[in-house]
């Protein structure tokens, strides 16, 4: 018979046959008629549990320092999350000490959970104990240790016996050391936990709760993970739900999963094990971590939030989210990121911007016709599966339904003739420039005129300027930056320890009035024939909103310096303005 033309296809030629035997999927002993998880909905939020402290900081090129983790804490705080992974007490001194400010200040409200991380190792359960000595929160020690076979077998060097043996060792060595601490409970993670056998997990889970007399109100938190993701999202959840019905002292178990996205199929995985009996999640901000990362927390949460269930978790400013992630993280968002990124609320398309522009006008109509504010009116508009409003965007700075055809090729211009990367946000800025040019003009624009008209909006000389920064001192050695600020001609000395000279220029123009607040800082350069120039632009916050403003010079800290008193030149002549 001859093959169908639809499915005519030739073999790759890469290696496959390799891994049949390497990861084979694992028989989960669950009879068709017991399969209760495809017939499911989700109409709840689960515990979500970030680990973007933990799990997300060892991904990093370069790890949170303690005020990044703060910052990163109290972000997590203000957005609603109760219970947090705040870290690996025992592998880094950094995470130790935070642990232990967390302990000796307010930092944590009271009705937040505390979860440290340990291995099953009597010396590094002592350590992370130490930790957490004080704390008056709730705290959850989680105790880890790879199960499945290849991990046995090549990593630990052990048999099952052995090393059920080598967990409730550790076991009993957390009930001794924490098992007096009222404010305590325990969580326990075998690792790998998606390609160890069935019956081998399950025994090892059931004699640990046992160990550790989990009740209803002691609970222990069973946490299955998908340590590195090797099979369809279905079988997973066939794996949760195989656990969910066969624990014992079910009602006295947390049951919690931790995906990875090997696959990319990280977010199916969760939201099919809380089909299948799981309770609580453990993931990262915008999906961070190992390899290709953990489960995303955003997306899971948002998910539910467009299927008209409360995510329990605050997004109404998920740009601001955003900036503290990427600052925290070092790690910028992908434009097309799920529900965060800049153009997922962008049309390109005639059709989509038609369709939309149509939804926008339905909705409008119907708002006002049942008596309803737009924001309270139900949602559907096509192709955005949730209002941007609820996110804190607004329809003029995200859908640029009529005005975004352009920015992409703005955008190329001037990368291919200047070497220039812009951010989104700033492409779009810039885009509205050079569609107010071509506009009055009617003609095409060329990458030189497309630098002028950058230039003419965030490079522009004033003559005199009102703000200058006539010097700059730094002293590496003593930790020390002196600043001289010249405003409206009058200098004004000021001298910083501990703080970087950008930090420090800002400090300076602070203490004379002119708060610049830096929302993102881009830095890049320009090619200039032979010679390369540093080009920084900046993202601040006026009193009409964020603004840009750019900085260029032969040095990149002299370039940002040059942005940064744009903007204060930028905000006193607003000031000035406001005061005539």
């Amino acid at each position: 018979m001859t093959t169908p033309a639809w499915n005519r296809q030739r073999p790759s030629g890469m290696p496959s046959h390799r891994y049949t035997d390497v990861y084979s999927r694992v028989d989960v002993p669950l009879l068709d008629s017991e399969r209760q998880w495809p017939t499911r909905r989700i109409t709840r939020a689960p515990l979500w549990v970030p680990v973007d402290l933990r799990d997300g900081n060892q991904a990093l090129a370069e790890p949170m320092d303690p005020l990044r983790k703060r910052r990163f804490f109290e972000l997590m705080v203000r957005m609603g999350y109760t219970e947090i992974e705040v870290g690996y007490p025992s592998a880094s001194q950094t995470d130790y000490d935070f642990v232990r400010l967390i302990a000796e200040t307010d930092l944590a409200p009271d009705d937040v959970t505390i979860v440290v991380f340990t291995p099953a190792r009597r010396d590094l359960i002592e350590r992370t104990v130490e930790s957490i000595r004080g704390i008056r929160n709730e705290v959850v020690i989680h105790m880890y240790t790879a199960t499945a076979p290849t991990w046995r077998d090549v990593v630990l060097g052990r048999g099952r016996d052995d090393l059920r043996e080598l967990i409730l060792s550790a076991g009993r060595d957390v009930l001794e050391l924490a098992g007096d601490l009222p404010n305590v409970r325990f969580e326990f993670s075998p690792e790998v936990f998606n390609l160890t056998e069935p019956a081998y997990v399950l025994e090892i889970c059931d004699a640990i709760t046992e160990l550790w007399d989990a009740s209803p109100e002691r609970p222990v938190i069973l946490n299955l993970p998908a340590t590195v993701e090797v099979a369809t999202p279905n079988v997973y959840a066939d794996q949760i739900e195989y656990m969910h019905r066969n624990l014992a002292r079910r009602d006295s178990v947390i049951l919690s999963v931790h995906p990875h996205n090997d696959r990319g199929t990280g977010v199916a995985c969760a939201e099919l094990a809380v089909l299948a009996g799981a309770q609580r999640i453990e993931g990262c901000l915008f999906g961070n971590g190992e390899r290709t990362g953990n489960v995303d927390l955003a997306t899971l949460a948002l998910n539910l939030h467009a299927q008209g269930v409360d995510p329990m978790i605050d997004f109404s400013d998920i740009d601001g989210v955003r900036r503290v992630v990427e600052d925290c993280n070092r790690i910028e968002i992908h434009p097309r990121h799920p529900y965060v990124g800049d153009l997922v609320h962008t049309a390109f398309s005639g059709t989509h911007q038609d369709a939309i522009k149509k939804g926008f006008a339905e909705h409008r109509a119907r708002a006002a016709a049942e008596g309803l504010a737009e924001r309270e009116a139900a949602w559907r508009v096509p192709y955005l599966p949730i209002d941007p409003t609820d996110l804190g965007r607004s329809y003029d700075a995200v859908i640029r339904v009529n005005s975004q055809s352009g920015k992409g090729g703005i955008a190329y211009l001037l990368e291919s003739e200047y070497g220039l990367e812009l951010p989104r946000r700033l492409q779009i800025d810039l885009s509205r420039h050079v569609q107010r040019h071509t506009d009055a003009t009617g003609d095409e624009v060329t990458a030189q005129q497309i630098w002028g008209i950058f230039s003419a909006a965030y490079l522009a000389d004033d003559g005199d300027p009102a703000v200058r920064v006539t010097a700059l001192r730094i002293d590496e050695a003593e930790g020390r930056t002196e600043v001289v600020v010249a405003l409206d001609g009058v200098e004004h000395r000021a001298a910083f320890e501990g703080t970087g000279p950008v930090e420090s220029v800002v400090a300076a123009l602070a203490s004379l009035g002119i708060e610049v607040e830096i929302l993102s800082l881009h830095q890049t350069s320009m090619r200039s024939g032979a010679d390369a120039e540093a080009l920084t632009v900046l993202e601040y916050r006026s009193p009409d909103g964020p603004a840009w403003v750019a900085g260029r010079d032969r040095s990149t800290l002299s370039a940002t310096v040059d942005a940064v008193v744009r903007a204060a030149g930028a905000l006193a002549a607003t000031r000035e303005l406001a005061a005539g």
